[in-house]
């Protein structure tokens, strides 16, 4: 492997895992933010106006 390859392999390798790492990052706290309470949520979420 040239040095270009270990290049491209060491940024895709570093990209592809923040992607799948925000991925997680925002189903879990969806997930997470389905769990609170109607009354214990911010204004911005609630449904009752």
């Amino acid at each position: 492997m040239t040095h270009l390859g270990y290049l491209l392999v060491g940024w895709g390798l570093t990209i592809g895992c923040g992607v799948l790492y925000s991925i997680h990052l925002v189903r879990r706290g969806r997930a997470l933010a389905a769990r609170v309470p109607t009354t214990r949520r911010r204004w911005l979420t609630a449904d009752e106006r």
